[in-house]
């Protein structure tokens, strides 16, 4: 059997064992003993390291942060980062989110693409590596993590107790490969000053808030002029009633990842500007409006920047009231040739005014690579090798990886360019075919860095 038979033959069982870790809601729970981020994520990186168990692989917990399974000898380490958890599922799905369901090529279920699948993905190219007698002259390890969507704690714990890589690639983002990845800053808007009796809207902070209810007074007319104010946007679906004087106003917007907000439509966003057009005055909704509104660029704070490698990006995930405050989150990523002290002294004197303030709670500094690394040249030459594609270069992305965390790798794959795998939205899905295509890529990059 040739390479692509030998893979297409172990695709079934792949899908098995990828199902296992789907089945398990591995969303970030609370901390108990032995289980920093709660249940559901030590209950998969148990699941997770069975499996390479299993498959023959020596495997090691390290205290339920993460854990990694091994093969080969030596003192250098290829290492191959991906991550066990999940965004909440949310959003309105049409397949059960944990249950790896197939439609033709179409895999569906939370985690498929972010980042369970590339997880097994990335297993079964070491185990058919190991299969073909190929000579391990360097250790090869698969980390799987714990808290990446939530701060990568998991990494950090690596850090502190487990050997540095010497190179190697993160499976959580898009191919052909990434060589750069955006600073990151988290922000929090807050204000006491609002005559809106509640609101709530979206799930995490590193997604456009696509679902919000709001209450507010009702006011005469108001009804009729928001109704008017909701009908020339984008929303896919709103509703506006009005009963015992409070009116209650429901929008539906679209989800999109924070690195990418404009693809998406902030349901919160146009809540406060239709509000605003309907004439109904409030401090908070001026503010929002001023400092956040529904342009993605960040000019509101004076934050709207760009460089040959892409623009900045500005996308408010959760909006919420709770004792007597409101709150919006800020998820920023900005230019890798830009510092995080040029985004503090760029918006410094721009957070704050009478009707609310802006406090910035996380900084993440950029990462870049020369394409002409050998690193970033070892990956574009296996994406190359297997798909023929030499169109699409090696890319700066918004997103935030392991890559952030640990030394000497950078993200690579599985999105294909151009698709959207609704990885933090509803219905996140895979293809067979795609599957088979990255176990083929991951072995051909684990060869090229092996010869580093």
């Amino acid at each position: 059997m040739d390479i692509k038979e030998k893979i297409h033959a172990t695709t079934e069982e792949l899908l098995s064992n990828m199902e296992r870790l789907v089945a398990i809601d591995s969303q970030l729970g609370t901390p108990a003993e032995g289980m920093p981020f709660g249940e559901g994520p030590a209950k998969v990186l148990h699941e997770a390291l069975q499996i390479a168990d299993e498959l023959g692989f020596k495997t090691v917990n390290l205290d339920n942060y993460c854990g990694y399974a091994e093969m080969g000898e030596g003192e250098e380490i290829v290492g191959i980062a991906g991550h066990l958890d999940i965004v909440p599922a949310g959003g309105d799905w049409t397949y059960d989110p944990f249950k790896l369901t197939r439609e033709g090529d179409y895999v569906y279920g939370r985690g498929t693409t972010d980042d369970k699948g590339p997880v097994m993905e990335a297993l079964y190219a070491m185990k058919l590596l190991r299969d073909s007698g190929v000579k391990l002259n360097k250790r090869v390890r698969l980390i799987m993590g714990c808290n990446e969507e939530n701060g990568s704690r998991c990494m950090e714990h690596y850090n502190e107790v487990a050997e540095e890589l010497s190179c190697g690639f993160t499976p959580d983002a898009n191919y052909p490969c990434i060589h750069g990845e955006k600073g990151m800053l988290g922000m929090l808007a807050t204000s006491k000053n609002t005559k809106i009796i509640s609101i709530n809207g979206g799930f995490v902070f590193n997604a456009v808030c696509d679902a919000c209810t709001a209450e507010i007074p009702a006011e005469e007319g108001l009804k009729d002029r928001l109704e008017a104010a909701f009908a020339e946007t984008k929303l896919q679906e709103y509703k506006v009633t009005e009963e015992d004087g409070k009116i209650t106003i429901y929008a539906k917007g679209v989800s999109a990842h924070a690195s990418t907000p404009a693809f998406g439509v902030n349901a919160a966003g146009v809540i406060f500007d239709c509000l605003a057009k309907a004439g109904f005055e409030d401090d908070f909704v001026e503010f929002y409006n001023s400092h956040i509104g529904t342009a993605c660029d960040g000019s509101g704070i004076g934050l709207k920047c760009a460089d040959e490698f892409g623009e900045l990006t500005f996308c408010n995930g959760i909006v919420k009231t709770e004792d007597g405050v409101i709150s919006a989150t800020i998820d920023i990523r900005f230019p890798v040739t830009y510092s995080v002290e040029d985004m503090l002294k760029m918006c410094e004197g721009k957070l704050e005014d009478e009707n609310g303030r802006i406090e910035i709670h996380t900084t993440t500094k950029p990462l870049f690579f020369p394409k002409e690394s050998p690193l970033v040249e070892a990956l574009y030459k296996a994406y190359t090798d297997v798909t023929g594609d030499t169109e699409n270069k090696p890319l700066v992305i918004g997103g935030g990886t392991y890559a952030k965390s640990l030394k000497n790798i950078i993200a690579f794959g599985p999105e294909k360019p151009g698709v959207d795998y609704r990885i933090h939205g509803a219905d996140e899905y895979t293809l067979v075919s795609e599957v088979e295509e990255a176990v083929q890529i991951y072995m051909e990059a684990i060869k090229n860095l092996l010869a580093i």
